[in-house]
């Protein structure tokens, strides 16, 4: 139990504030339909940073191109890492909990709950 606990720490913490970044761009691209396609389209920082987002590069003048191998691996190691984390926080709530129903309810209206509202916003 105490080997998950502190894989759940460390992985949580260090992937942290790039999953806070991507969160919070992706935050910004549901709510803001504005899509800017070239380079010299990305003119303010946000939506410099909603192209390291979609693209996985931070748009420049000053950059004749740009290699995103490195970055793709990172978020591909990030994105790993959530899913193990993630599984780890639902392994340590089933066995942290005494009473497992609420872990259940949980889980069950995390499914639920986007499947009902997508359902409910499609247009027939």
């Amino acid at each position: 139990m105490k080997l998950l606990r502190r894989a759940h720490l460390f992985l949580g913490c260090f992937f942290a504030p790039l999953l806070l970044f991507y969160v919070a761009t992706g935050w910004y691209q549901t709510v803001n339909p504005d899509r800017r396609k070239g380079v010299n389209d990305s003119l303010d920082v946000v939506s410099r940073l909603n192209r390291v987002h979609v693209e996985q590069y931070y748009p420049t003048e000053a950059a004749a191109g740009y290699s995103t191998y490195a970055f793709r691996i990172l978020v591909v190691v990030m994105s790993i890492a959530l899913i193990t984390t993630l599984a780890l926080g639902i392994i340590l709530a089933f066995r942290t909990s005494r009473n497992k129903w609420p872990v259940w309810l949980s889980l069950g209206l995390g499914i639920l709950l986007p499947v009902v509202l997508l359902w409910l916003g499609q247009k027939r």
